[in-house]
């Protein structure tokens, strides 16, 4: 590869992290507008005690809008990542923590309850929250049922996430996880991209199982 190819790749990269970036942080902008706006009218009406959970949440949100930026641009640089024994249960909540109980019906078959992987614990809520919210953005307007089912398999853990939406259309299927590349009318096509970086990053993979109805994602990561 020449200098000219490799300075190209390397602007191609950074602009995807950019857009994945800005598309992370879109959500967590609405949530802090919102809670604003909220406070301001409890304010306006001389209730200062409130707008104090308002407040929590918009605090809440920044950290949270920090740490996305932090953990996306150390992937962007190739830093190695920090990981931890991560228990599965705590990131699958947390990872639908803005997504709202009636979203999707939830169900989670983790074996054993108390599974664990070795993960960067930001990074893998990113990535499972990707793969929620594609499901619930496919289905839209109904609310899906999405199965999460986890096992161990040696020293990795798999992980499938499971929808009954209307699945990947196959003239897309095998470029799925491209920037750009979606089938839900207004999306992105970024969520899946930044889930396979960060799968990638931990030494797993992520792929479509092809096949039945509605579509299965496919996590493999190192286990604890």
């Amino acid at each position: 590869m020449s200098p000219d190819d490799d300075a190209r790749e390397r602007l191609a990269v950074v602009g995807e992290i950019a857009a994945e970036v800005a598309h992370e942080l879109r959500n967590v902008l609405q949530v802090i507008s919102a809670s604003a706006y909220v406070a301001r009218q409890e304010a306006s009406k001389g209730d200062a005690s409130a707008t104090l959970p308002h407040v929590a949440k918009i605090e809440k949100n920044a950290r949270i809008a920090h740490n996305i930026v932090d953990d996306l641009m150390a992937l962007a640089r190739g830093e190695m990542l920090h990981s931890e024994p991560v228990l599965l249960a705590e990131v699958v909540v947390a990872s639908r923590d803005d997504l709202g109980p009636e979203a999707a019906l939830w169900e989670d078959a983790l074996q054993p309850h108390d599974l664990r992987v070795r993960a960067h614990p930001g990074l893998l809520v990113r990535l499972l929250h990707a793969l929620y919210d594609n499901a619930i953005k496919a289905a839209a307007p109904r609310a899906p049922c999405i199965a999460t089912r986890a096992h161990a398999h040696g020293a990795r853990v798999v992980i499938d996430v499971v929808d009954d939406g209307p699945g990947v259309p196959p003239s897309i299927a095998a470029r799925i996880f491209e920037p750009l590349v979606t089938a839900t009318p207004g999306g992105t096509g970024l969520g899946l991209a930044l889930a396979r970086r960060i799968a990638t990053a931990h030494g797993g993979s992520i792929l479509l199982v092809p096949g039945g109805a509605g579509a299965t994602f496919r996590l493999d990561l190192p286990g604890v």
